[in-house]
Order: structure tokens, then C-alpha cells, then sequence
């Protein structure tokens, strides 16, 4: 049996976490749970419906709910240290976590009261997890407007954990004007079939595949943000990218410590000393070259870590602030740190999951012990956008006092 099936009960007799700490602790604990056959499911690469119940159990689908409604109502800030923490056990059930987090979000971004209340209810009332057909590259997803309906019709070539989820974000090109418009929609549905393509390096349980959109059909109030078929945008309304990269680096921390942890624990158990070093050491945690090298990785994590925290704290700050209040400034200074924390991010998550391979030994090499994973999942996410425009972002700011315009990437 999975170790995933079943949440431990002690979650059904003990009342929710309280505090952000507690919450973070929870998290730590649906960790723990995953890590313990995290090699053995990936390699299988099942769709991860046991996992993300497990993360319904442990009540984390709803930590950024509404009180109202049954959500732990925490910011931000807690829900990025949740990703992370549960990037730790699984890279892949941390991203699915994180996006579910931005796209629960989504209609606090950008719609009418009505509708941010309808999806808020909806989702934390049913517990329910959302997945997203969101890719800006791919325009081949049309709308047309059929007076008070709106079609969907065509294709995503890649999505995120809409197979496993409740609630689909639903994005497509609006035929009439040319612009992008997404609606909230349920994902189990006739209209919505799922490729099962998703056979990559990394990430593997992610189900981020194509899906095909086959007449999903959705109330012009279902639009959001529009009123009387007019986008309404706000400099807050753009916070969706910094929010979305800020979750990935977050779980791009996770993988890393957790390949930090893994490497550390091989190297306790198994790493033999270089016996030609003329110094006769005992153990491989004796060797200076292994020290040094766990010492140097655990200062760039734990740098990377601050950094990725004080942008957090900044952008949660704006993301829990009056919509109207969030100027175009704001936004971009938010978004710059987010960049900054990003590239950190994927440097040293990357030259982690690579050189514990030089810590552990050429017997750490073996498929059966799987530090392969780290590597993969980072270096497949990684490539979600190029860093080098992460540090162009950075530069131009640092150079030029310039702030970064939004786009679907910034």
C-alpha cells in the first residue's frame, strides 16, 4: 500500500492548525509522508490522485480560504513556506500545491466582488483543488462570444494538475478582440480531454500534458473581471506572475534541500574517506573536500532561502492589501525581488542536486539509491521561462532604475 492512500487519523481527531507555524508544521509532516517512497513514485509516474488527497486531509487546499467559509484564512507568506516544505518530500506535489494556491487566488485578482465570492465559496466549502489550462504561448485556445455565452474551443500544449483537480483556470483568446480572458470551470467534464502526455525528464507527476477544449461553455458573468464585456485592470490585477514565480522558487527550494538532506544522509551511512590522502581519516564526514563542500551548499541554500523570504514578505504584503491601493510601482518593485529570488533559486538548486554527487561517491550514482530525482525535477522546471531574462529584469533595474512592465512572464 502507498504510504500516500491514507492520511494519518490523528489529522481527523485534532483540531486544524492555528498559527502559520503550526500550519508550516503540518506541512512538514505531509513531507515526511511523501518522502517515503517519493523515488518509487516517480519512477512510476502514476497520476497523483493519493496525493493530492493527502493534501486535502492535512487541510492545506484550503489555507488560503476564507475563514467564512472553512479556510484557515493564513497570507501568503505561510502558504509559500507550505510549498516549500512540501517540495521537500515531493518536488512535484509541491508545484501542483503551489499553483493550486495562485489559482485560488486568480478571481481575488481580478474579479468583481460577486464573482471572488462565488469561487471562494465554492472552493473552500468542497474542499475542492484547482488545476489550470494557462499557457501563454499557446493561442490555439479560442473564445467566441456567443451573446451571453462564451465557447471555448482548441488546445493547450501543456497545462498543470487539471486531470487531478476539482476546479480548472480556463484561459483562451477572446476571437472578437484579441485579448486573454479566463473563467473558473468544473475539470470533469465531456468538453475537457486530457492528453496523458506528460512524459518528461522532471516533474513527473505534475500531469502538466496538453488538454483538448472541445465547446466548454460559460456565462459572459463567469469572465473574469469583465463587466458588460469590459476587462476592468488594476496594477493588482497583474500580481499573478510575481505570485505564480514566487511559488516557484519556492518549491525549487525544497527540491534543493531535500537533495542537501538526501546527500548528507548517504554520506553519514556510506561515503568512504580517499584512502590515498595520507591522513588516514576513518569516515567520509572526515574529509575536509566534504565538509567544505556540505558547508559552502547549506551558506547558498540558507541565503537563497532569506532572500526568497523577504521577497515573499513583500509581495504577501500587496497581495493582502486593498486592490486599489497597489500601485504600478509597488507592483514592479515586488516583481524585481521576485526575479532576484528566482535566478538564486535555480542556481543553487542546480549546483546542489549536481554536486552532492561529488560529496557521496560514484556508489551514490546507482538507481537505487534516487538522487537522481532532485536534479530532474529541478532542472526541468527551471526551464519554464529562461533565468537569463530573470537577471536582465534584475540588471535593468540596477542599471537603468528601470521596473519591469507586466507580461505573462514578468
Amino acid at each position: 500500500m502507498s504510504s500516500t492512500e491514507t492520511a494519518p487519523p490523528r489529522w481527523s481527531d485534532q483540531p486544524g492548525p492555528a498559527t502559520a507555524e503550526e500550519w508550516i508544521s503540518r506541512a512538514r509532516e505531509v513531507a515526511t509522508i511523501l518522502a517515503a517512497d517519493v523515488v518509487a513514485r516517480d519512477r512510476a509516474a502514476a497520476t497523483p490522485y493519493d496525493e493530492v488527497r493527502l493534501l486535502r486531509d492535512a487541510g492545506l487546499v484550503t489555507l488560503l480560504g476564507p475563514p467564512e467559509f472553512g479556510g484557515a484564512g493564513q497570507n501568503w507568506a505561510t502558504a509559500c513556506r507550505v510549498v516549500r516544505e512540501v517540495a521537500v518530500g515531493d518536488g512535484s506535489i509541491g508545484q501542483l500545491l503551489g499553483h493550486h494556491y495562485v489559482w485560488s487566488w486568480a478571481m481575488r485578482l481580478v474579479g468583481t466582488p460577486e464573482q471572488i465570492a462565488e469561487v471562494e465559496r465554492l472552493y473552500t466549502t468542497n474542499n475542492y483543488f484547482f488545476g489550470g489550462v494557462v499557457n501563454p504561448r499557446d493561442n490555439e485556445l479560442t473564445i467566441s462570444d456567443e451573446g451571453e455565452t462564451l465557447v471555448f474551443r482548441g488546445k493547450k500544449y501543456f497545462s498543470t494538475g487539471s486531470k487531478i483537480s476539482d476546479l480548472t483556470v480556463l484561459e483562451g483568446v477572446l476571437e472578437t478582440s484579441g485579448h486573454k480572458l479566463f473563467a473558473i470551470v468544473p475539470s470533469r467534464q465531456d468538453g475537457i480531454v486530457f492528453g496523458d502526455d506528460w512524459d518528461n525528464l522532471g516533474q513527473r507527476l505534475t500531469e502538466s500534458g496538453s488538454v483538448e477544449i472541445n465547446d466548454v461553455r460559460v456565462p459572459w458573468s463567469a469572465a473574469a473581471g469583465y463587466v458588460d464585456k469590459q476587462f476592468q485592470p488594476s496594477a493588482y490585477g497583474t500580481l499573478h506572475v510575481p505570485a505564480l514565480h514566487l511559488v516557484f522558487a519556492n518549491f525549487y527550494l525544497g527540491i534543493a534541500q531535500a537533495a542537501l538532506r538526501a546527500g548528507a544522509s548517504y554520506t553519514r551511512r556510506h561515503t568512504r574517506p580517499w584512502p590515498y590522502g595520507g591522513e588516514n581519516k576513518n569516515s567520509g564526514t572526515e574529509e575536509l573536500y566534504i565538509l567544505d563542500g556540505y558547508g559552502d551548499l547549506q551558506a547558498k541554500l540558507w541565503a537563497a532561502e532569506a532572500l526568497t523570504d523577504s521577497a515573499g514578505a513583500n509581495l504577501a504584503r500587496l497581495l493582502h492589501a486593498d486592490r486599489r491601493s497597489v500601485t504600478a510601482e509597488q507592483r514592479g518593485q515586488a516583481a524585481v525581488l521576485v526575479a532576484a529570488a528566482k535566478q538564486r533559486a535555480i542556481d543553487v538548486g542546480l549546483e546542489t542536486s549536481t554536486r552532492i554527487y561529488e560529496l557521496t561517491g560514484a556508489r551514490a550514482t546507482a538507481s537505487s539509491v534516487g538522487l537522481d530525482i532532485y536534479w530532474r525535477n529541478l532542472r526541468t522546471h527551471s526551464l519554464h521561462d529562461p533565468v537569463a531574462y530573470k537577471r536582465v529584469e534584475v540588471g535593468r533595474y540596477t542599471l537603468l532604475g528601470q521596473l519591469p512592465e507586466p507580461t505573462p512572464y514578468t
